[in-house]
């Protein structure tokens, strides 16, 4: 059953707050600037990237590959965001790389 929007959000930001919190936590005690096995960063960023989604197939493909094409390349100031210190950089990154996402399949539907 699809969340309501007030309920989307509010998961949203408790992902971003308490992924960022921990994501933070563990970069410090692995000593690895943005470990790879962190992953609540892309739960985040994909999450933003779906929001408002049409239950239809080639809306969550589309979402999904526009988000992992700006997760990869992470072009201007989505790179400049994974410079920030600690678990922001971890987080708002892959929250860029969402709303990228996010704005370019919104686009896509307006223009069909």
């Amino acid at each position: 059953m699809p969340l309501n929007w007030i309920a989307h959000a509010t998961l949203l930001v408790v992902i971003i707050l308490v992924g960022t919190w921990t994501a933070g936590i563990i970069e410090k005690r692995c000593g690895q600037r943005d470990p790879s096995f962190v992953v609540i960063d892309e739960v985040a960023g994909m999450w933003l990237a779906l929001s408002g989604a049409q239950q239809v197939w080639w809306y969550f493909l589309g979402a999904f590959l526009i988000f992992r094409l700006f997760d990869v390349l992470k072009p201007g100031p989505i790179s400049r965001l994974q410079e920030l210190s600690g678990g922001w950089g971890i987080m708002l990154d892959d929250l860029g790389a969402g709303v990228a996402a996010l704005v370019i399949i919104k686009g896509i539907l307006i223009l069909i």
